[in-house]
């Protein structure tokens, strides 16, 4: 496999579709659909590309996990209704 541009969809036959968050000649990130962010060796990585790279890369979106002051709340509204 080669360097790919950032913004390139892909379909990995495990992962599924996912976008190329960054890519150099040692590793490709990829922040799939169903499966979140990986990271792969990219002289022996194996996807196919689908379409071509958009003109300027999309902002990959971050999963943050809940604060402990926000489950609290949560729970805190819940056990008052």
């Amino acid at each position: 496999m080669q360097v790919m541009q950032e913004g390139q969809t892909i379909k990995h036959g495990i992962y599924g579709l996912g976008i190329v968050t960054a890519s150099d000649p040692e590793r490709t990130a990829i922040d799939f659909d169903d499966h979140g962010p990986k990271l792969f060796v990219t002289s022996i990585f194996t996807a196919e590309i689908i379409g071509e790279a958009p003109a300027t890369p999309p902002k990959t979106k971050r999963r943050r996990k809940a604060s402990t002051a926000a489950k609290a709340s949560k729970k805190a509204a819940a056990a008052a209704k």
